[in-house]
């Protein structure tokens, strides 16, 4: 009984941790298994083992180098954007002006619609004869655009719909941050006679970028895995020129029955995560130790 009560915490905890770690870890082994099997729902046949082989094709693979390549564009460019915007949004909401609230309620209605609904709107509005995007264009007299129907243009115009509706996300993050920096070094810097743009300089953002990076690692997470925007927008056209990694999973499983090669590149892209998301770790952990 006193061994009981000295680990109480440990006895109370343990099922919730072994559930959540079953419910993690399974899926995941499970999806390792699949991805050394050449296995499709369609075929009569059981799995055949093929150990590496999926990996070792999608490697060679010049679809699934192209689909790396536009899911790093398609999240780098975004990311940037959307962290810029985001901070200067947030530095803006931070002196008081009439009617913020209101301002900062409409600022947060992209981010809360479903991304579905998003995708559809920005189709008709990226709709080359009567959407508003091609409408805007003649009224200030440039050029028309094909816009999604663009090989060229699609990944700019899905960029343009992710920056919309998620800059918010990061504003939100650094408006919070911003409530929890302290007073004292801007009081020393109000003594010393520092300009506004000093302050900020020298001052605010250092102090917020152990923030900005929590948004940034935030966000890097579900800017890889978009799916249902580009999806409902695009389905991955046109010619393969907006498939990222998580499209081309999609085609693999359910498109082509390949539930080998696509556990395979499940696993790589769960890795391709991960190791981003330490990196982005290990440089917010830099930056704090260096406060």
């Amino acid at each position: 009984m006193n061994w009981l009560d000295r680990h109480l915490r440990w006895v109370f905890t343990l099922p919730a941790v072994l559930f959540i770690g079953l419910m993690v870890a399974f899926p995941i082994i499970y999806t390792v298994k699949i991805s050394l099997y050449e296995w499709s729902m369609s075929a009569i046949s059981p799995p055949k083992w093929v150990a590496l082989d999926n990996y070792t094709s999608l490697l060679a693979n010049a679809k699934f180098w192209n689909s790396v390549r536009l899911t790093f564009y398609h999240t780098s460019v975004s990311m940037v954007l959307e962290t810029v915007l985001g901070v200067a949004v947030a530095l803006l909401f931070s002196r008081s002006f009439a009617g913020q609230k209101v301002v900062k309620t409409i600022m947060m209605l992209p981010m809360v619609a479903t991304p579905v609904s998003i995708g559809l709107v920005w189709l008709l509005i990226y709709e080359p004869s009567i959407g508003l995007a091609n409408q805007m264009m003649r009224k200030v007299g440039l050029p028309t655009n094909e816009w999604l129907a663009s090989i060229t243009q699609v990944i700019p115009s899905l960029i343009v719909i992710d920056v919309w509706e998620w800059t918010p996300l990061i504003a939100l993050i650094v408006i919070a941050g911003l409530a929890t920096l302290p007073s004292d070094p801007y009081e020393s810097a109000d003594v010393d006679g520092a300009s506004s743009l000093q302050k900020l300089v020298h001052i605010t953002l250092p102090l917020l970028m152990p923030t900005i990076l929590t948004a940034v690692i935030l966000r890097m997470i579900d800017l890889l895995k978009t799916f249902d925007t580009i999806y409902a927008t695009t389905q991955g056209g046109p010619n393969f020129a907006s498939q990222t990694l998580n499209l081309m999973i999609f085609d693999l499983a359910f498109v082509n029955f390949k539930l080998g090669s696509a556990s395979a590149l499940l696993i790589m892209f769960f890795l391709l995560i991960m190791l981003m998301i330490l990196l982005l770790m290990a440089i917010r952990k830099r930056l704090g130790g260096l406060q």
